[in-house]
């Protein structure tokens, strides 16, 4: 799937929905956090660690950023070009150590 499908998907299901910085950073960080207590690992949260699980969150981050920055008056295609950039120059970075 192409991230403009993925975004028309995403705001086919919210509808007209649109969150502001403040409402998507509690969004994220319920994710997150649910990412955490996957690493965690506590006893009473034992049954739900399945790979499933995990797979979804990952997902749901993915999929919801996609159409955060849209919310946000970005392109997400113009977010991710940047991240990339970031990421290949720390990573040049990063070797030099």
């Amino acid at each position: 799937m192409t991230i403009k499908k993925l975004l028309a998907l995403g705001q086919k299901i919210w509808k007209k929905e649109k969150l502001s910085l403040g409402e998507i950073i509690v969004r994220m960080g319920k994710v997150f956090g649910d990412i955490c207590r996957f690493e965690r690992n506590a006893i009473k949260d034992k049954d739900k660690h399945t790979d499933k699980e995990l797979k979804k969150e990952m997902g749901n981050i993915i999929f919801s950023t996609i159409k955060w920055c849209k919310d946000l008056g970005y392109d997400p295609e113009d977010c991710i070009n940047e991240a990339i950039k970031c990421q290949k120059k720390g990573a040049r970075e990063l070797k030099k150590l």
